[in-house]
């Protein structure tokens, strides 16, 4: 396992076993004993049995936190490499583009967290105060929370069972002095695993506004976003709608369009008619969205002309400005 900063040390949640499968769902959670990852524990009969269905202590903690969390979104996808933590951070620095906005970005992709470098603050370290962890500022009104901020080099692999990674994502969520924000913005990773189900188990109380499904238009990344989609309404995530990233090739001089990965299968226009789920919109392949990334600026602030930034407006504008109107005390 990996060393973390002596401020943001990492115990394993209360309500795991410490010999417990990778995939246990927790010893709190109506599945306890009865998922395929149980098979074998042995702690299954007990777990089962309904005696160690006990109250997760950290839950009145992160409702208390999360008491001051206007509004909460998951960006999702099945699918790696589809730009989930780039679309992430490009919603938070249009929300913070209003300075009267306090938007948060939460990182549970615990094994790859690449929103340190997308914001370029990389190099930062967590800190503690006696409100808790402050996160790193990107801006005034801008804040992140990522393990990348607690790794003693960029290179250390993350190899954390599910136990390890439950208990991070808890402390993100109750320790972290978030303070009074407007919109928390969770980037997750590809799957619907263990970051995924702590997410929603830890939050249940609290709500989540809606989840943004992210794909590209290739029925390679349809496949897993389909099941993406299915997972949250088995756990009762509402779809705020999907965006289909990659869609096109903008060249940057000549600004012809041309198409990289082909729709073979409708893309994700089809997708959202044949799950009955809001197309948000569709943004095209820029390469200077990766140069963006790389060294850590708003592609929106660096390319206000691409086309690929008047995607990304209309997107939030349009939806999520409207849709999450800021609440007026």
């Amino acid at each position: 396992m990996i060393a973390v900063q002596s401020a943001a040390k990492v115990p394993d949640p209360l309500s795991v076993p410490e010999n417990a499968p990778e995939h246990c769902p927790g010893t709190e959670s109506e599945l306890a004993g009865k998922t395929d990852a149980c098979a074998g524990c042995s702690n299954q009969e007990v777990c089962a049995s309904g005696a160690t269905k006990i109250p997760d202590p950290s839950l009145p903690f992160i409702k208390e936190r999360m008491s001051n969390v206007k509004r909460k979104i998951l960006v999702l996808s099945g699918k790696g490499g589809v730009g989930k933590s780039t679309f992430t951070a490009q919603l938070g620095w249009a929300f913070a583009a209003d300075e009267d906005t306090q938007t948060g970005i939460m990182d549970v992709d615990i094994c790859g967290p690449s929103i340190p470098t997308i914001f370029g603050i990389a190099s930062e370290q967590v800190h503690s105060s006696a409100a808790g962890w402050s996160p790193v500022y990107v801006q005034d009104n801008l804040g992140v929370m990522s393990v990348g901020f607690m790794l003693p080099s960029p290179k250390d692999a993350i190899m954390w069972r599910g136990p390890k990674k439950n208990g991070l994502i808890s402390q993100f969520l109750k320790d972290v002095d978030w303070g009074d924000l407007d919109y928390l913005i969770v980037d997750t990773p590809p799957g619907t695993s263990d970051e995924h189900l702590s997410i929603v188990q830890y939050l249940k109380e609290n709500g989540i506004d809606g989840a943004v499904v992210i794909t590209t238009p290739q029925e390679v990344a349809l496949q897993d976003v389909r099941r993406e989609i299915d997972f949250c309404r088995k756990v009762g995530i509402r779809v705020l709608g999907i965006v289909e990233n990659m869609s096109g090739f903008v060249c940057p001089n000549c600004k012809g369009e041309s198409q990289i990965f082909k729709p073979t299968t409708g893309g994700a226009k089809k997708l959202a008619e044949d799950m009955g789920i809001e197309l948000l919109g569709c943004v095209p392949l820029d390469p200077r969205i990766g140069k963006s990334a790389d060294y850590g600026v708003s592609f929106l602030d660096e390319y206000p002309d691409s086309p690929a930034t008047t995607a990304y407006l209309n997107i939030i504008d349009s939806k999520f400005f409207l849709r999450f109107p800021i609440d007026v005390h």
